[in-house]
Formats: structure tokens, C-alpha cells, sequence
């Protein structure tokens, strides 16, 4: 007999586990390690753990509200994704009231956390965050693919969250890192819209490399970004808030960065597109992670 895989996929999630896969852990990583970028990076004098701590609670509860939520909105679509098919809803593991209820009350509980444990300024931007997400981003996916640009505003507040917990503030140095994750997230979504693109097609919505089929406009945009964020990620050592090893260490990852999108520009395929896609995830950390460092050996 043949194996179903839809009831193999419901065989694998008990209800609990399928709360935790609402919040997209994947994509929640990556904010974790922006927010802490930020948070570490716009302290002025020792590391205040205990308020670290606080912050990524509710910074995590806003972000995995927001993802329940998103799902909840694109139950329908996810449904006809291969890519998203074995999620919650589509599975009917949970219910779409289920889902309302956890990702409403969810950014609530972190937008409260950070307010009464952080600063009011933290719980601001993570609301921004969220509602910017929610309320832009997520409807014009269906109708212009200059989505991505709008969905790349909330996808880089998350190191701003991170600063102001720690100084109560934003200055120059939050929002150079707001323009370092505003940039990277062109290469990294269109190489995955690249490999998915019958997937988002098939679900109507309009990334790039839904309407341009030889990818001439896709590559194009990938390049360009990618050229640009060697200069926004040289910045803070220009400005005198890194050292020149930062400097030679951003221009490296930068140019290893904008060679891999030439390479996956030569032959359009999927596998180099997932190579791309590979080499942005390794960027962002690296790069954050010598940004830490060089302020560590100062």
C-alpha cells in the first residue's frame, strides 16, 4: 500500500508542537541573533543580561504572534504551496479561530513584556514590526511585487528592537544596521522566490521571479543589492564606530556575497539559487558576529 503523505505529516505533530511551528522558528533565529547584534552593539557599558533576556522574551512572542497570524491570513494559500502545505492549517491540525486567538494574544504578551521590562521605545518598534508586517507587507504580496521592499522594512527592525532595549534610544549605528539587513533580505528572498517561483505562482502571489520568467530582472535586482550592501556593511568602520579588521572582514564576506550571485546569475537553476540562498544565511551572522567581536577587542 502506498504511504499517504498528508497523513504521515498530521502523524508527525502532536497540538503543542504545532503552536511551536506557528512561530516559524526559522525565521525567529534570525531574529534572536539580529536583536542580540543590536542589543549587544548599542550598549554602552557592561552587558545587562537579565534585561537581555527580557528583551528577546518579548521580542520572540511579537515575532512568533506575527508569523500565527501571517498563516492565518495565507491559510488558503499555504494550502496550494508545496513548500507550505504541511503547516497547521492547511493540515487541520488547527483551527483558524485557534490560530487568531494565539498570534493576537501572543504580540500582546510581548508588546506588554517589553513595556514594562524593557523600555517603551523596544515595545514600539516591535509593534511597528509586526503591524507593518501584517497590515502592508502581507496584502500586497497578491498585488505588486514591490512587496518585497515594503516586507523588507519589518524584516530589518529587529536590531533596532535589540539597540533600544539597550540605550533607550536610536542613533547612527541602529540605523546602519537597519540598512545592512534591509539590503541582504533582496538576495536572500529572491533566491528562495527563484527556487519556489511555480509554488508562489501557483498560490498567486507576485514575487519577482513569478512574472519574470527568464530571471533577467530577478538576477539583476540580486546583484545590484548585493553590490550595495558591501558599502552599507563597510560603514560602521568608515564612521569611526568599528575598527579597520572590521573593515577588511565586512569587504570580504561582501565581496564572497556579491561573487556567489554572479555565479548563480551565469546558469539560473534552482541548485545554484539554493547555493545563493546558503551563502546569505552564512552572511548575515558572520558579518554580525565580526561586528561583535571587533567591539569586543576594542
Amino acid at each position: 500500500m502506498s504511504s499517504n503523505p498528508r497523513a504521515e505529516a498530521i502523524a508527525a505533530y502532536d497540538k503543542p508542537w504545532a503552536y511551536v511551528v506557528l512561530t516559524k522558528p526559522d525565521v525567529t533565529f534570525l531574529v534572536v541573533i539580529t536583536t542580540v547584534a543590536g542589543f549587544y552593539l548599542g550598549s554602552a557599558g557592561p552587558m545587562e543580561w537579565a534585561r537581555l533576556m527580557n528583551t528577546l522574551c518579548g521580542t520572540l512572542l511579537v515575532a512568533g504572534g506575527t508569523a500565527a497570524l501571517n498563516q492565518y491570513v495565507e491559510r488558503h494559500m499555504d494550502s496550494v504551496m508545496r513548500r507550505t502545505a504541511s503547516r497547521p492549517l492547511p493540515l487541520g491540525i488547527l483551527q483558524p479561530k485557534e490560530v487568531l486567538l494565539f498570534g493576537v494574544a501572543t504580540i500582546i504578551a510581548g508588546a506588554i513584556w517589553l513595556a514594562l521590562a524593557v523600555n517603551a521605545l523596544a515595545a514600539s518598534i516591535a509593534l511597528v514590526t509586526s503591524v507593518s508586517y501584517l497590515g502592508a507587507y502581507t496584502p500586497l504580496k497578491t498585488r505588486t511585487t514591490l512587496a518585497t521592499a515594503v516586507g523588507a522594512i519589518p524584516g530589518a527592525l529587529p536590531p533596532l528592537i535589540g539597540w533600544a532595549a539597550a540605550s533607550g534610544t536610536l542613533s547612527a549605528g541602529a540605523w546602519i544596521l537597519f540598512a545592512i539587513l534591509f539590503f541582504w533580505q533582496f538576495p536572500h528572498f529572491m533566491a528562495i522566490a527563484w527556487m519556489y517561483r511555480e509554488d508562489y505562482g501557483r498560490a498567486g502571489i507576485l514575487m519577482l521571479p513569478v512574472v519574470d520568467r527568464s530571471g533577467d530582472r530577478t538576477f539583476r535586482l540580486i546583484i545590484a543589492t548585493s553590490a550595495i550592501l558591501i558599502p552599507v556593511s563597510v560603514l560602521p568602520a568608515v564612521l569611526g564606530m568599528a575598527t579597520i579588521n572590521y573593515f577588511y572582514g565586512a569587504l570580504i564576506l561582501g565581496l564572497l556575497l556579491l561573487l556567489v550571485s554572479y555565479w548563480a546569475n551565469r546558469v539560473r537553476t534552482n541548485v545554484r539559487a539554493k547555493w545563493l540562498m546558503h551563502a546569505t544565511v552564512a552572511h548575515i551572522p558572520l558579518l554580525l558576529g565580526w561586528m561583535i567581536l571587533d567591539k569586543v577587542a576594542r
